[in-house]
C-alpha cells in the first residue's frame, strides 16, 4: 500500500527521523503513493542537511551545483567546503571538481589534483576516475597516461560506471594500453547497463559505426530512448530528429514535439530553434 507508507513516512518526517525524510524523498522522486514533485525533494534534503546530515548536505550541494531551478555555484561550494573540512569523503572528491571547473570559485588545478588525491586515499571511487583524468590531460600533475589507464582500470574494478567508461575511452583510443574497440564496446554496454549517460553516448556512437559490434540502427533507437528518459537533453533531442524524419522509426510528430520540448525545457539552444520552427508551421 504506497498510500500507506507515505502516510507513514510523512508523519516520522515530521517528527525529524533521517531515515523517514529520506524516504519520503524516494516517494516524492519516484511518485511512490503521491505525485512526483522535485520541489519537495529539495526541501527534504533542505531539512535533513539543517539536521546534520552529511548525505543530505551532500545532495543538497550537488543540487545547488547542477539542479535546474536551484542553480547556485556560491552555495554548492560553501556547503561542499564544510563536508570537506568534516572529512567526508564525498565532500573532498566534490571540492575537487568545484576547483577543476570553477563552481563558486576560481579554477585551481594544483588544489583539484590535490582534493582528488585526498579523495582517494579516504576510498573514493569517483574520486579515483576525476583523478584518472587529471593524469590524462595534465591538471595539476605531469601527464601520465599509464598511471591514468591503472586508476580508470581501479575504479571499474570497484564497480564504478563512470570508471567502466573511461577504461573503455582508453580501449578505443589506446591510452595507456593497446586499441581493442571490441574491450571498448563492452565496458561501455557494462556502464550504459548501470544508466552511465557517458557511456549510454559512446554506445550509441559503436551501433552507428559499427565499432566492437555491428552497426544497429535499432540499438540507436532504444539508447537514445534510455538516455533521454534518463535525462539528457541531447539524447532527447536526437529521439525528437528520429521520430521528426522516421528514419529507423516510425514517424511521429506528437513524439518529435513532445522530445524537442522535454529538451528545450532544459535550455538545449537547437531544441528550441527547432520547437519554435514546428510550432510556426
Amino acid at each position: 500500500n504506497e498510500q500507506k507508507a507515505f502516510e507513514l513516512y510523512q508523519k516520522a518526517a515530521d517528527l525529524e527521523n533521517i531515515t523517514a525524510i529520506f524516504n519520503l524523498i524516494e516517494c516524492y522522486y519516484e511518485g511512490i503513493g503521491t505525485n512526483i514533485d522535485k520541489q519537495k525533494v529539495f526541501e527534504l534534503y533542505q531539512k535533513a542537511a539543517n539536521l546534520g546530515n552529511s548525505t543530505a548536505q551532500y545532495s543538497l550541494a550537488w543540487m545547488y551545483e547542477n539542479g535546474s531551478g536551484y542553480k547556485n555555484g556560491d552555495i554548492a561550494f560553501e556547503l561542499t567546503k564544510k563536508l570537506a573540512e568534516e572529512e567526508y569523503a564525498c565532500g573532498i572528491y566534490n571540492l575537487g571538481y568545484c576547483y577543476e571547473v570553477g563552481i563558486g570559485t576560481n579554477v585551481n588545478e594544483d588544489k583539484a589534483f590535490e582534493f582528488y588525491q585526498k579523495a582517494v586515499d579516504l576510498g573514493n571511487i569517483n574520486g579515483i576516475n576525476n583523478l584518472g583524468w587529471c593524469y590524462y590531460e595534465g591538471i595539476g600533475t605531469d601527464i601520465n597516461t599509464l598511471k591514468c589507464f591503472e586508476l580508470f582500470q581501479k575504479a571499474a574494478d570497484l564497480g564504478n560506471s563512470y570508471g567502466m567508461s573511461s577504461l573503455g575511452y582508453c580501449f578505443k583510443e589506446g591510452i595507456g594500453t593497446n586499441i581493442n574497440n571490441q574491450k571498448a564496446f563492452e565496458l561501455y554496454k557494462k556502464a550504459a547497463d548501470l544508466e552511465n549517460l557517458i557511456a549510454i553516448k559512446n554506445l550509441v556512437w559503436c551501433y552507428e559505426n559499427g565499432i566492437g559490434t555491428n552497426v544497429d540502427k535499432k540499438k540507436v533507437f532504444e539508447l537514445y530512448q534510455k538516455a533521454a528518459h534518463l535525462g539528457s537533453s541531447t539524447a532527447q533531442y536526437n529521439l525528437a530528429k528520429m521520430y521528426e524524419s522516421g528514419s529507423d522509426v516510425k514517424k511521429d510528430m506528437d513524439q518529435a514535439i513532445y522530445w524537442y520540448q522535454k529538451s528545450a525545457e532544459q535550455g538545449y539552444k537547437y531544441a528550441q530553434k527547432k520547437l519554435k520552427q514546428l510550432l510556426k508551421e
